[in-house]
């Protein structure tokens, strides 16, 4: 799966880079593409969804670690469970209303292509699906791995 994300990832980088430079020539030729902002911004979207689920995977999501880095080991293991136990909660609490958002914005029609409020809206579900997915493997390699000092 972690290939995968990165593959889309990578493809949806490519994808909004190559739409912005087309774009702009399109712009500076006198010939504006309207719909531009808003696929370039659905796009963008999508990839800062896979990128924050592989930041995750990586461990390199913004953290406080003053209070758990001066602690014993095994407090240390045990407060990382109790956290990773809690984030799982609240996604899956989160992702029911994710869901009901974006059955409800898909009659929502945006922009010039008049696109689905609801696969912007979408990005949220997958999102919270892809980081309980990490957060659960994660939860079971502390669960069965011993305290590192």
């Amino acid at each position: 799966m972690r290939r995968i994300e990165f593959v889309c990832a990578a493809l949806l980088l490519a994808a909004v880079v190559v739409l912005v430079g087309f774009a702009s020539v399109a712009r500076a030729m006198g010939s504006p593409i309207i719909w531009s902002i808003e696929v370039a911004q659905l796009l963008f979207l999508w990839l800062c969804i896979f990128a924050i689920d592989l930041a995750l995977q990586d461990e390199r999501h913004f953290g406080i670690g003053l209070l758990v880095d001066n602690l014993p080991p095994p407090a240390r293991k045990a407060i990382g469970i109790i956290n990773l136990g809690i984030l799982i909660g609240l996604l899956v609490y989160l992702i029911q209303f994710a869901w009901k958002n974006m059955i409800l914005m898909h009659p929502r029609l945006d922009g010039a292509l008049q696109t689905p409020g609801s696969y912007f809206h979408a990005s949220m579900v997958v999102g919270f699906a892809l980081m309980i997915r990490t957060l659960v493997v994660k939860f079971f390699h502390a669960v069965r791995a011993k305290a590192n000092p």
